[in-house]
């Protein structure tokens, strides 16, 4: 189980950062369930999707990273989550899957050339002797927008992206899951995404930095 609790080099649970806001978010909290989901819904709606902070560099992955970037992509969101939930002594580990998007814009759909997508990033925690699934992918106002459920969390059961849209048509394929892991596989992630992004791609911080991919 210490490899759920200790510290890597992505998920960086010993981080000054981590510990920080780690402890500032779970001040209070009575249980390790009550901790977990307060780490969450922060990392859910204060660390807002976008898909364009992908990279094939570890130090783009780094939980403080993340964190001081105060956005990230699936697999980024969920390090960071992975990384405040050790910090707060829960175990927790990171899972993958392979998942088909429904309601990709139009636009990045076009960019893509697709609306599947190879590494999603989610988290299992260890609660009361049971692992719990949670995607806090996907923030609230994204969701709002695009006319989809927001995944909400209560610590106790699987919490998901939803299949369908709020309008009754589909929205997420779960295609294949290829399990969890203590730490981040980054191998096997870029293995996959370098196809989409190429090889170079780091996380575009600024606007400008969108070179105009691919």
């Amino acid at each position: 189980m210490d490899q759920y609790l200790k510290a890597t080099p992505a998920i960086e649970a010993d981080h000054p950062l981590i510990r920080q806001k780690t402890a500032e978010l779970t001040a209070g909290a009575a249980t390790e369930r009550d901790k977990v989901v307060r780490l969450f819904y922060f990392v859910r709606d204060q660390i807002p999707y976008n898909l364009f902070m992908i990279s094939m560099h570890p130090d783009d992955f780094r939980a403080s990273f993340v964190l001081e970037a105060g956005k990230g992509y699936c697999v980024q969101k969920a390090v960071l989550l992975c990384a405040l939930a050790r910090a707060a002594g829960v175990p927790s580990r990171l899972a993958l899957a392979r998942i088909r998007n429904h309601r990709v814009p139009p636009k990045i759909r076009q960019r893509l050339g697709r609306n599947e997508f190879p590494g999603h990033g989610y988290n299992q925690f260890l609660l009361d002797g049971q692992w719990v699934s949670a995607a806090a992918t996907f923030d609230a106002a994204l969701c709002q927008r695009v006319g989809v459920p927001v995944v909400e969390f209560d610590g106790r059961t699987d919490a998901m992206l939803p299949d369908k849209a709020l309008d009754g048509g589909p929205y997420i394929d779960y295609v294949e899951r290829y399990g969890h892991f203590a730490d981040l596989p980054l191998d096997f992630i870029t293995e996959r995404t370098s196809k989409i992004w190429g090889k170079d791609k780091r996380s575009w911080l600024r606007p400008e930095d969108d070179t105009g991919f691919p």
